[in-house]
């Protein structure tokens, strides 16, 4: 096997004032060896490495590093650089920088190589060595780890040193007292440099510390699993890692510290005391990966982003149960008429051949599904606060609400209030033999015992009394309160599109109907909030068609689609339009949705299903005049869209028709259409 690195490969006065251009003297050492067949190509691959994080190391290291189809065979060049170019490293300048290129197939034993050198670049004596060496071949000599000549050290070379480290690692602490017990996982997008150095890292640290820890780096040449038992005798987890890690689920359970790859080998320590922290206070990790909802807090946001992106996790949930409900009660409504939900059980009696008994077993079946959307909310509320161990105190908490009748109102402060008692029993300091039934038992019996309490005893009954309130104000308005409320959700529904504020009006236009007697007040509401959400797609649609030139190519084709989209009720159909020309689009599409809900609730239409478009106009109650409010609607946003569109048009003297394009084609792309 050829040697990885050697003399020719050694620059030991490299002048560049950049990153790039360190890498690109490196490289062209590579090239003159023959082992690098495309300088400009492999460049290219380091660059994008480099992209995805700054391979610049505490201690002055710099390690440019890239799998690449422009590499010959692994090979590894060498610059000491006087003045240090800066590789992103939090101390400063890199003056000892590392090329690292390995094939895009290299095979498992060049790899270990690379990672043994890896490791040895967090050994402080390795370094020193390669600032103080005099020429080339020394250097050259140094990193492939020769033996001197007399010398019988076996932990010269890098891979013996690393094994070393590595079974140092699993050395008892004596006979005394059982250490604490640490595994981590370790890894980055290459698996080459970062991920051996992290696990060097980390095993240095928990000697230091006087800890057992053991990693299992997960390289690119693969990686062999940790023993079942170490992982179940460990009492907590570090991952430091920048790709996903493979097979997470076998640490469920277990205090957990997830962070960057960097984070390892920058901060080894503080990884350590943290997680002796959560394990010491019983913090678990379910150890599979996050689902948006469990990453709907991050840390650093604001309280008011995190409210937001906990109550939009209960919605998201709840809105399906809301399309098949509903629609499922307006169609047992369409096919036995309203008399319909006084029917007896379809358990009791039900005849195949009557289409009044397929009424009623639609009727009954979204009754049930409605039934569950105020114990949704709140639980998975709960569940995007505080993970899985939130879902049976929400899911309680917000049953209790549909009892005593605290509704929609209820299920929100059943949701908050079960997450946050959630979060405040994970944060208390408890016995260590008590630690592994927390998630299945104390946690859920602790949680909804205080729940369930402060539900039906302390803020249920003025919770209930504020829905009724509610409730009896909406059943009151007539005449221009009507209008007006049908012209707020209308400018609510057009504002984002399928975004917050759009949710939150179709949140409270559909809890008014997920009764089996929805009031007549709420079946207008849920009327004027679809009619609205229809408008913005349908006037884009007729827009590209009437005046096509004022859009792109990509737009019109845009506009075809959004006619299906407008008529389905999925706002969402006009999104490129809105991102390509937010400040015209925007605007115009509330104007025509005040308009279009203010004239549904001035003509009294009604609506009893939450979803459906014109496909369930049938349903809908005066639906010639509920058609007429939609396409006033329709017209007057393309009308405003055309004008605005034409103005700008007139005021640059040409259409140029490149740059608009430049900006609605990605948009195009950017969200595909969802339900709203």
């Amino acid at each position: 096997m050829s040697e990885m690195i050697t003399a020719d490969l050694v620059d030991l006065d490299l002048s560049a004032d950049t990153k790039e251009a360190a890498a690109r003297a490196l490289a062209e050492r590579m090239v003159a060896q023959g082992r690098v067949t495309d300088l400009d190509g492999f460049l290219a691959d380091v660059a994008a490495r480099e992209a995805q994080m700054p391979t610049g190391l505490d201690g002055g290291i710099g390690i440019p590093h890239c799998r690449s189809e422009y590499v010959t065979e692994p090979s590894l060049a060498f610059g000491r650089s006087a003045e240090g170019v800066d590789f992103g490293a939090p101390d400063g300048p890199a003056d000892l920088i590392f090329l690292i290129a390995a094939p895009a197939g290299a095979d498992d034993a060049h790899l270990t190589i690379l990672s043994a050198l890896a490791r040895q670049l967090m050994n402080a004596e390795f370094t020193s060595a390669l600032r103080s060496v005099a020429d080339a071949e020394s250097a050259a000599a140094l990193i492939r780890g020769d033996e001197p000549e007399g010398s019988t050290d076996s932990a010269a070379t890098p891979a013996a040193a690393s094994a070393g480290a590595a079974a140092g690692s699993t050395d008892t602490a004596g006979e005394g007292e059982r250490p604490f017990r640490i595994v981590a996982v370790t890894s980055c997008p290459t698996g080459i440099a970062h991920t051996y150095m992290a696990a060097e890292s980390l095993e240095n640290a928990g000697r230091d510390a006087g800890v057992e820890l053991v990693v299992e780096p997960q390289g690119s040449a693969g990686f062999t699993r940790l023993d079942p038992a170490v992982i179940a005798a460990a009492d907590a987890v570090i991952f430091a890692h920048d790709v996903p890690v493979r097979e997470k689920e076998r640490f469920a359970g277990k205090p957990t510290v997830d962070v960057g790859v960097k984070a390892g080998i920058n901060r080894p320590a503080e990884l350590i005391t943290e997680v002796r922290g959560k394990a010491e206070r019983g913090e678990v990790s379910g150890g599979s990966a996050p689902t948006p909802v469990e990453r709907g807090g991050e840390p650093g946001e604001g309280y008011g982003t995190m409210l937001r992106k906990w109550l939009m996790s209960g919605v998201s949930y709840m809105v399906p149960f809301v399309a098949a409900g509903g629609l499922l009660i307006a169609l047992g409504f369409a096919i036995g008429g309203y008399e319909i939900k006084s029917a007896p059980s379809v358990m009791q009696h039900f005849v195949w051949t009557q289409t009044d008994s397929w009424a009623a077993l639609m009727f009954q079946i979204g009754a049930v599904a409605f039934g569950f959307l105020v114990p949704v909310l709140a639980g998975y509320i709960a569940y995007g606060m505080a993970d899985r161990p939130g879902l049976v105190p929400g899911f309680v908490g917000g049953m209790i609400a549909s009892t005593i009748n605290a509704g929609f109102l209820g299920g929100l402060a059943a949701g908050l209030i079960a997450g946050g008692v959630v979060l405040a029993i994970q944060k208390v300091k408890i016995p260590k033999a008590v630690r592994g039934i927390m998630p299945v038992v104390v946690i859920p019996l602790i949680s909804t015992a205080v729940v369930g309490f402060l539900m039906f005893v302390v803020i249920g009954k003025p919770i209930a009394s504020a829905q009724k309130g509610m409730t009896d104000w909406l059943n009151g308005l007539s005449g221009s309160n009507a209008i007006l409320l049908g012209a707020l959700l209308g400018l609510m529904m057009c504002f984002d599109l399928g975004g917050p504020v759009n949710k939150v009006a179709y949140t409270f236009a559909t809890a008014g109907i997920a009764v089996s007697n929805p009031s007549d007040s709420a079946m207008k509401i849920m009327a004027a909030v679809m009619a609205a959400g229809m408008v913005p797609p349908l006037a884009m649609a007729l827009a590209t068609t009437v005046r096509g030139k004022l859009f792109t190519e990509t737009e019109r084709e845009n506009g075809k689609a959004a006619w299906v989209l407008g008529a389905s009720f999925i706002s969402e159909g006009a999104i490129p339009f809105a991102a390509a020309d937010p400040l015209r689009v925007i605007p115009s599409s509330m104007v025509g949705g005040a308009i279009t809900g203010a004239l549904s609730m001035a003509f009294g239409a009604t609506l009893r299903a939450p979803h459906g478009g014109i496909f369930v106009v049938p349903l809908i109650g005066s639906p010639f005049l509920y058609l007429i409010a939609i396409a006033v609607g329709m017209c007057v946003t393309a009308g405003l869209v055309v004008v605005l569109k034409g103005a700008r048009k007139s005021a640059a003297g040409t259409t140029a028709p490149g740059a608009p394009e430049d900006i609605s084609a990605p948009a195009a792309d950017a969200k595909q259409p969802v339900a709203a």
